[in-house]
């Protein structure tokens, strides 16, 4: 093992042994190299007359670059978007995401977290938190109805075994009491259990009640305290599009960041969907538990790890994304540009609501619940999922994905409020095609 990388262990040993136990063989081998990387950045605090160190070129005391690359991008200069950002992101970016995470979360108030480390989207984040924390055959809760990404990230890629519960209970309430079981009945068969929440959720646009998410910690907690190692992930990817009262209005990262000893939370979101800018592919992945005495120390042991499985996979997220985000972040108009986009959100999802009301609708499918984020899903009664996507796109010009033999997925996100009742109209047309086949 590499000397930095031990150390790094002994701090964390020191601070919390059980997030020692808790990293997989990688995580407990990653470091950041005090190689290139360290040396250029102390050169570019002290060489004032010439530093060769750093693998760009430069001309005349500014980044080397094309007229016809930067004719494309304004207000900003070579130096502040064509460089390599550090591994660990840019630290004014991830100084503001930590103070967004706590203006849009007041129950961390007075609670201890890590400073963001910066990934190439909530996907990238997802593939170093599996690096990090997961040895193959490692289990790990989802409900069935999921992301299908995560699988092939985490199941595929590191070897996890995902176990399933069903989301919702038969009477269309979310399964609490099923997560529950599969949370405590792996805890009986396994030292350490993780799950993976992710609120609003993809696919269903589901987010749970204050009730729930109170109830979905303690289950959490109670598993640590009874001496359980507990890795909780928390993929926040459409937070704050919350479409009515029932949503829970804060991460559920929030009830179980300083919980326990043996309960790590990671925190993944990002720019992508909250502010609207898909493939600018900007991630943060932040960490909280319990910790003895000054939690600064394990913050940074963590942030070094995290930053050095940044490094050897990708060596940093794009600079020019990173910039464009802190700089629309400082500018008065953002959060009421952000919030207009939302309320547009909002208006959609209300829509479908609306128009899913209507009882012409009810022998021919059963809606999920859904609150919040982009989706809702269909669950249909009396013909295939993919054979009626099949037949809308070749039909009638419509897509919808199909996730199983009955669910079908919608994006009411992409969907223009005024054409809401033609497209579900459409979609019974084609439900009855198919019955009459």
């Amino acid at each position: 093992m590499n000397p930095i990388a031990s150390q790094l262990n002994q701090v964390i040993e020191t601070k919390n042994p059980f997030v020692l136990e808790t990293l997989s063989q990688v995580g407990k081998n990653l470091f950041f190299p005090k190689g290139i990387l360290a040396q250029s950045a102390e050169a570019k605090q002290k060489a004032h007359k010439f530093n060769a160190t750093i693998g760009i070129a430069t001309e005349k005391g500014q980044a080397m670059h094309l007229k016809s690359i930067m004719s494309f991008i304004n207000n900003l200069s070579p130096g502040e978007c064509l460089t390599y950002a550090p591994s660990f992101g840019l630290p004014e970016l991830r100084a503001a995401w930590k103070e967004a995470i706590y203006a849009k979360n007041p129950s961390l108030a007075g609670k201890s977290i890590s400073l963001p480390i910066v990934s190439q989207a909530i996907t990238h984040g997802i593939s170093v938190v599996g690096d990090m924390w997961f040895d193959p055959g490692d289990v790990l809760v989802l409900p069935d109805k999921m992301w299908g990404n995560y699988n092939l990230v985490l199941g595929v890629r590191r070897g996890v075994k995902v176990v399933n519960f069903p989301l919702f209970t038969p009477g269309g309430a979310y399964n609490v009491a099923g997560f529950e079981e599969t949370v405590k009945r792996l805890a009986g068969q396994h030292p350490k259990v993780s799950v993976l929440l992710n609120f609003p959720q993809n696919p269903t646009g589901y987010t749970a009640s204050e009730k729930e998410a109170e109830k979905i910690a303690s289950i959490l907690i109670a598993t640590a305290q009874a001496g359980t190692r507990v890795l909780a992930i928390c993929d926040d990817a459409y937070f704050g599009l919350f479409f009515d009262e029932t949503c829970a209005k804060e991460s559920l990262f929030t009830k179980i960041c300083d919980a326990d000893k043996r309960l790590m939370a990671i925190k993944l979101d990002g720019a992508t969907k909250e502010d609207f800018v898909w493939g600018l592919r900007i991630g943060f992945i932040t960490y909280g538990t319990g910790v003895d005495g000054d939690p600064a120390p394990l913050w940074d042991a963590l942030e070094r790890k995290t930053a050095g499985a940044v490094r050897g996979s990708i060596s940093n997220a794009s600079h020019l994304s990173q910039r464009i985000l802190v700089k629309a972040m400082s500018l008065p108009e953002y959060e009421m540009e952000r919030a207009q986009k939302r309320d547009i959100l909002k208006a959609r999802a209300l829509k479908v609501k609306q128009v899913l009301q209507n009882s012409k609708y009810a022998d021919a499918w059963e809606p999920y619940p859904f609150n919040s984020g982009y989706f809702m899903c269909l669950n249909l009664k009396t013909v295939d999922a993919e054979a009626l996507r099949v037949h809308l796109l070749d039909n009638y010009g419509v897509g919808l994905i199909a996730l199983s033999k009955t669910d079908l997925r919608v994006a009411f996100s992409c969907l223009e409020e005024e054409d809401t009742q033609e497209l579900f109209d459409i979609v019974l047309k084609g439900v009855r095609d198919l019955e009459n086949k």
